[in-house]
């Protein structure tokens, strides 16, 4: 093994580590650039190379795209990539309270401690964990989806059965498209646009980024506090956090290696169940989904383990645990490399010199990490909003545009980001419904796959309810469903009788305007329902039978949820002030650029959305000099995102009249 440790620490392999971690945290950091298009991007600098060089190189990229993922969760509450799903429940409330600096020191950490965990199981355990993951069959999978949408007992703010409405909602959204499980065309209502279904990447960034751009234009306030003093990178800090978190990290980061160990299965559903997991054991206060540190601890560390836990069914089996894997995996065949069981004793000296590798690069992962997470923070916390807002919007329209190069996407991300905003208003908060969305094909494949073995061999429910390992994925589900309520069960059951005039009893009852919102809010929610279920009926029934299930059960909570609001009166809503007309101004520039790329070009048409978003989002006076520098700076800024995005990452972004 010393011969291994040795080869991996020449001076070649240590720069294409500390590079590829470089390059990879700055692409991941960018919402829309998931670590796949990082992996995928940079292999053809690999072909010329040694498969060992390359496989560290690679995985370096890898490990820093899973990581930069963090920046834009904690600082823009937008996942950069996937994985960092979870990281936005508690990263981002702690930036709002001036912990943002802490928040992406924590991250790094914990991805430190989840990386090393990761490459720890890939070099001792790769074999055994390869069979078990092929203990997983459909229904098994199935399970692992319905218990990440457990969480949405912990996301719903202040009212469950929105939450589940939601998580409904985006399972239905991700059933747009051709069906995977048919190939039959379900909910495009004719448009050719949806045939390749919402893409999820862009349905993320417009859920969750676009609502705070559009807050952050409608209101006055900063968008993160300034702390008064510099504190650096609050290292001791974050180190005392994670040790008062310690079996926490290292619980997540075995949960993030067995998950990675799974194919397909990647790292959102990895920072889902941990986090899920962590919340349900947390005593600590605060709670989490308000900025408690345990919750990125979780999600980072998890979702750093799948690198290494993906790279075992990749390395031992040939079967690519992770999207990004699979990327990796074609760029082994093109070096001659063949995976499979014999990979570890006829290829040992690529094999294990690459883990070493990997070792190295999540271990340079700290320095490089924390370097350019401060830069990203003082940027954040400092940039004006006359500035932010734009860059920000930019970032969120490349980035979609970026995944299939289709500006259809561009549209569908502003319009579920109006969608989303508009959600949150009405109390339907919107992480259930991008769990609903993340997790919806993952469960509709399962679903529907074991349904038809089941059918097949005439024993539907013993195939859902009788392998032994779905048992404990069930039980673990409904434990994670049922223990956010413990705690008001208990407390209302040892409660004393209610008296008259008892103002502990007394339930705040909203006015007669505000019942008819929600009930408006609930009923939109029925009509999707109802039209989902009208447009299955002509589908054949593998097609119909998980979106039909979806769309009855969701007609059902919102009829719950309507006799809720009209026997309690209490409705959950967001009435925050702010401008309209401001709020409207941005997704219709954003709508606006989108009309405009294939007139002007990519650039021009991003400067012309950048200087309306400029004008919404300014709130003081500023002199026309002011005004002339903020406009240059924004437009500098966009010239070089698009001359990078062409150039270095050879996305084909249209061109104009201009540019």
């Amino acid at each position: 093994m010393l011969d291994f440790l040795l080869a991996a620490l020449t001076p070649l392999n240590i720069l294409l580590a500390l590079g590829g971690v470089a390059a990879g945290t700055i692409i991941g950091s960018v919402p829309g650039l998931t670590a796949t298009m990082a992996v995928a991007v940079l292999v053809p600098l690999t072909f010329g190379m040694p498969p060992e060089s390359a496989l560290i190189l690679l995985g370096a990229i890898y490990t820093g795209a899973i990581y930069g993922g963090a920046y834009a969760a904690i600082l823009l509450n937008t996942p950069g990539t996937p994985s960092a799903i979870g990281t936005t429940f508690d990263g981002y409330p702690m930036a709002k309270k001036g912990d943002g600096d802490l928040a992406v020191t924590v991250a790094c950490l914990a991805s430190l401690v989840g990386g090393l965990v990761g490459a720890g199981a890939l070099l001792l355990l790769a074999p055994p964990l390869a069979e078990a993951a092929l203990a997983f069959g459909p229904v098994e999978y199935f399970w692992l989806a319905i218990f990440g949408l457990s969480l949405i007992a912990a996301l719903s703010t202040g009212d469950f059965l929105k939450g589940l409405i939601g998580a409904c909602l985006g399972i239905l959204i991700a059933m747009v498209g051709i069906s995977e499980t048919s190939a039959e065309v379900r909910f495009t209502f004719g448009s050719n646009t949806l045939l390749g279904g919402i893409e999820t990447v862009s349905a993320l960034i417009g859920l969750y980024c676009v609502p705070v751009l559009i807050e952050l234009a409608a209101r006055r306030d900063r968008h993160l506090k300034e702390p008064a003093e510099t504190r650096g990178f609050r290292l001791p800090e974050a180190f005392w956090t994670l040790m008062h978190e310690k079996v926490n990290v290292v619980k997540s980061s075995v949960i993030g290696t067995l998950v990675g160990a799974l194919p397909g299965a990647g790292g959102s559903i990895a920072g889902l169940v941990a986090y899920s997991e962590a919340r349900r054991a947390n005593r600590r206060a605060p709670a989490y989904g308000t900025g408690n540190p345990g919750g990125i601890v979780a999600t980072e560390s998890a979702n750093n383990a799948t690198v290494g836990g993906g790279f075992i069914p990749t390395l031992v089996l040939g079967i690519p645990g992770t999207p990004p894997d699979a990327v990796i995996l074609g760029a082994l065949l093109v070096q001659g490399v063949r995976t499979g069981p014999t990979l570890f004793a006829d290829g040992s000296n690529i094999v294990y010199t690459f883990i070493f590798g990997l070792f190295l690069a999540t271990i340079l992962m700290l320095p490089v990490g924390l370097l350019i997470g401060r830069f990203a923070y003082r940027t954040i916390v400092q940039a004006p909003k006359a500035g932010l807002v734009p860059v920000v919007a930019f970032m969120t329209v490349i980035g979609s545009f970026s995944i299939r190069n289709s500006l259809a996407d561009v549209g569908v991300m502003v319009v579920l980001g109006v969608i989303g905003w508009i959600a949150g208003r009405r109390g339907f908060s919107v992480s259930p419904i991008v769990l609903g969305l993340i997790l919806g094909r993952i469960a509709e494949e399962g679903f529907v796959q074991s349904w038809t073995i089941g059918d097949a061999m005439g024993n539907v429910w013993g195939q859902f309810f009788s392998r032994p390992l779905s048992l404990v994925i069930i039980a673990l589900t409904l434990l994670s469903f049922l223990y956010p309520f413990w705690p008001a069960l208990m407390t209302a059951l040892r409660r004393r009788p209610a008296t008259p005039g008892d103002p502990a009893q007394a339930v705040p009852r909203a006015d007669a305007a505000a019942v008819l919102r929600d009930l408006a809010g609930i009923g939109v929610m029925a009509a999707v329902a109802v039209v989902a279920i009208v447009q299955s009926g002509p589908l054949n029934p593998e097609a119909a039978v998980f979106p039909r299930t979806i769309a009855i059960g969701m007609l059902i909570l919102c009829g719950f949820a309507a006799l809720e609001t009209l026997l309690t009166r209490r409705v959950t809503e967001d009435r925050s002030s702010g401008s309209a007309l401001r709020r409207l101004g941005v997704p219709a520039s954003m709508g606006l650029a989108v009309v405009l790329v294939p007139v002007l070009g990519f650039a021009a048409a991003g400067i012309v959305m950048a200087l309306g978003l400029m004008l919404c989002a300014e709130h003081d006076r500023r002199d026309r000099r002011s005004w002339a520098v903020l406009a240059a700076g924004v437009a500098l800024v966009i010239l070089l995102f698009t001359l990078c995005f062409r150039q270095l990452l050879a996305v084909p972004l249209p061109g104009g009249l201009l540019f």
